[in-house]
């Protein structure tokens, strides 16, 4: 199936069916009257020029305005699905520093969030992200300090970018959205695989949304909106846009819902398919109106509750926070005269009467409850840690997690500076062998910089690499690189290896010594070793006769020769060299002049020498070498 009929039989749009007036007044006129072609809006936001369903409920059809038998308009109700009719490429004009592409999709408030996942994987080639960072604040636009901007803008763009983070916003061109994009903009890299912010936008409220319509279609977007229009644009520094159709228009809210869901179906994913973590979760507060209150307040009494990073300085709800959450560090309750006073900020903040300026101090309240989960960031102080640090130490407090399973997450992250400040601290008891699990994920991650972490707080090596995980880390799957490891072992053994063919340390001896040429004899092809390595894996048989090893078996095994033995740069080299030698002593030396050496058995001779050897048994052999003429 082609991604064009894919996403069509899986994504719909919903559009109303039932013209519900908003207005009960009695209207005596016709319904082609202009006025009411004009004037008369549905339920759902639109007129009825531009209303696709069936006239009902005006000019006398409709409920008296003294009936209390009034139809409410219901999303399920009073509209229909159809397969989405609007899907593919946004190309931003008016950016010229950089190619600003996006892929969108409109589809219906309640798709299911399994199918977001998979059309961003799948169909938009987007990576499982390892952190979900969603930012919530201000729609309209309002102003932040230089400082407390670059604060934001640089700390959540570097720990999005150096964890693989998701970023979620609304995604329009106003408020904290818009700052998002421009901290994308500025501090964000020039990697289209890097840049994985997401707009979750109504479609509803999106400026000539009928130009977005076309099936697989690349669409030029004006990002600069009409200042005169109460709809709004979309921001050109996003790189994916989900655009939520509830069947209304010019009313924001039906896309709050499918986020919740599609944030709490990516938490429970594996953060990596070598770690049992889940995807970590936080919510970042930039300034914000009476419903980041709310929205905060669900996040922290969820069942599996969301950590909350708010940043001090950007205004209105997050100042707020921030206050009652200082005030309360003692107690938890606020003295009288600093709650009246609290009362008349909100009023005068939000514009409110003191009665819904008391339910929303409530709310603030019930935060403070699970204060725990809620971190201040003030970036005026030099005393705290750098906002990425701030944002991802935040995210690991809500996990709830051990100390093993923080590791294992920034492990993935791939973020041992983490780890080092807040895991692996002076005094935090650890089980023993939890590190060396660690340890064999980050050799197999290849996370370098944590490997050096774990030899500082006192990984051995030496008690680390046993002989089945030496072997486990050899046999790993890694693409091109393990069929080149294959490949060079098929050569020095001359023989064609079966698909589930183990490799072993005898084997990884062989490729040692064919790589050198004979010249070095390596201590996994040494007889001792064989004997340890065949005890190894038959404990059950430790005689005096040796047993064979599963390097025995292998050989024994029928495999494929490839090359005839006279023909191998293996026997040409490594093997006539060492039987020749094997009478004789242990070193040769070379004099010549006052340049005096020892060559080991195999070693190469300069080119510019001509070598006459003697044999003599059981004693040294003197090599004169002599310049060619």
């Amino acid at each position: 199936m082609s991604r064009r009929s894919w996403i069509q039989a899986n994504f719909c749009k919903r559009e109303c069916v039932k013209f519900l007036p908003v207005s009960r007044d009695h209207h005596r006129c016709y319904p082609v009257c202009q006025v009411c072609q004009s004037l008369v809006r549905c339920c759902c936001g639109r007129l009825i020029a531009e209303h696709v369903g069936p006239y009902s409920g005006l000019l006398g059809h409709g409920p008296g305005p003294d009936s209390t038998d009034e139809e409410e308009w219901y999303v399920l109700r009073h509209t229909s699905v159809s397969p989405t009719d609007a899907f593919g490429l946004l190309d931003f004009q008016a950016s010229t520093k950089r190619t600003c592409h996006a892929k969108y999709v409109r589809l219906s408030s309640d798709t299911p969030p399994e199918l977001l996942v998979q059309l961003m994987l799948r169909e938009w080639h987007m990576e499982m992200p390892k952190l979900v960072i969603s930012v919530h604040g201000g729609t309209e636009s309002f102003p932040l300090s230089p400082r407390v901007y670059q604060a934001f803008s640089t700390g959540l763009i570097t720990a999005a970018e150096s964890t693989g983070a998701w970023i979620l916003t609304d995604g329009i061109n106003t408020g904290v959205s818009k700052y998002v994009g421009d901290a994308v903009k500025v501090y964000g890299s020039h990697d289209q695989r890097k840049r994985n912010v997401v707009g979750i936008t109504p479609w509803g409220i999106i400026e000539n949304n009928s130009d977005l319509i076309g099936c697989d279609v690349f669409r030029h977007y004006q990002a600069l909106g009409n200042p005169l229009s109460k709809r709004a644009s979309l921001n050109g520094m996003h790189s994916h846009f989900l655009l939520v159709d509830d069947g209304t228009m010019g009313k924001s809210g039906c896309q709050i819902d499918l986020r919740k869901r599609l944030e709490r179906h990516i938490h429970f994913q594996k953060i990596h398919p070598r770690l049992p973590e889940h995807v970590p979760l936080v919510c970042v507060v930039v300034e914000g109106g009476p419903a980041i209150l709310s929205v905060v307040l669900e996040y922290v009494r969820r069942s599996s509750p969301v950590p909350v990073l708010v940043f001090e300085g950007t205004g209105r709800a997050a100042d707020l926070l921030a206050l009652i959450h200082k005030q309360t560090a003692v107690d938890r309750k606020l003295d009288l005269d600093i709650k009246e006073d609290v009362l008349l900020r909100i009023q005068e903040m939000f514009g409110v009467e003191r009665q819904e300026a008391s339910e929303l101090l409530n709310i603030i309240m019930e935060c403070m409850e699970h204060r725990e989960l809620i971190t201040i960031f003030d970036s005026e102080s030099e005393d705290l840690q750098e906002a990425d640090a701030a944002i991802l130490t935040t995210s690991l407090r809500g996990t709830r997690a051990s100390p093993e399973e923080q590791l294992n997450i920034t492990l993935a992250w791939d973020r041992a500076d983490v780890a080092k400040d807040n895991i692996l601290v002076y005094g935090q008891q650890w089980q023993a062998g939890s590190l060396e699990q660690t340890m064999l994920d980050a050799l197999l991650m290849d996370r370098v910089s944590f490997v050096k972490l774990l030899i500082e707080n006192g990984m051995s090596m030496n008690r680390f690499l046993t002989i089945s995980r030496l072997e486990q880390l050899y046999n790993r799957h890694k693409g091109s690189s393990d069929h080149f490891l294959r490949h060079i072992i098929e050569d020095a053994r001359q023989t064609r290896l079966p698909a589930v063919y183990r490799i072993s340390l005898i084997d990884i001896g062989m490729v040692i010594e064919y790589l050198i040429g004979g010249a070095y004899r390596s201590t996994y092809t040494r007889k001792s070793f064989r004997a340890m390595y065949s005890r190894f894996h038959n404990p059950a048989k430790e005689g005096g006769k040796e047993t064979s090893s599963p390097f025995c078996n292998a050989r024994k095994s029928p495999l494929t020769p490839k090359t005839s033995p006279s023909r191998s740069h293996f026997h040409r080299t490594a093997r006539p060299c060492r039987q020749q030698c094997s009478s004789i002593g242990k070193r040769w030396r070379c004099s010549y002049g006052s340049m005096e050496s020892r060559l080991w058995p195999g070693q190469l001779w300069p080119a510019s020498f001509t070598v006459l050897w003697q044999k003599k048994p059981r004693r040294a052999i003197w090599v004169t070498a002599c310049p060619k003429n």
